[in-house]
């Protein structure tokens, strides 16, 4: 399994409807075909010193593999959410985890 999470800070001046095209484009992303499973959340209410709850919305998504990975990353609906929606975040920060490589 191949996980790809990214984690976005939203500018704070972002109006309105700004905010609804930022969601709407980051729930895209859900219909991928290359995506098996995928999460869209904001930071959860926990509060102890080592959790980082610096960022808006946290985006999860799996995939089989790497070449799953690496299709999503130039699938169509991807490039249009980052042409329509890019200059909504401050700060995008991502981690790709291949849970087959434990060794």
């Amino acid at each position: 399994m191949f996980i790809h999470s990214v984690y976005f800070t939203l500018r704070p001046d972002l109006t309105p409807a700004e905010h609804e095209r930022f969601l709407a484009g980051a729930r895209s992303l859900l219909t991928i075909g290359t995506v098996v499973d995928g999460h869209l959340g904001r930071p959860a209410a926990t509060d102890r010193p080592v959790i980082d709850r610096a960022y808006s919305y946290a985006l999860v998504v799996t995939f089989t593999d790497q070449a799953a990975h690496d299709a999503y990353q130039v699938d169509p609906v991807h490039d249009t959410f980052r042409d329509e929606c890019a200059t909504l975040w401050s700060e995008v920060r991502i981690f790709d985890v291949d849970t087959a490589a434990t060794t």
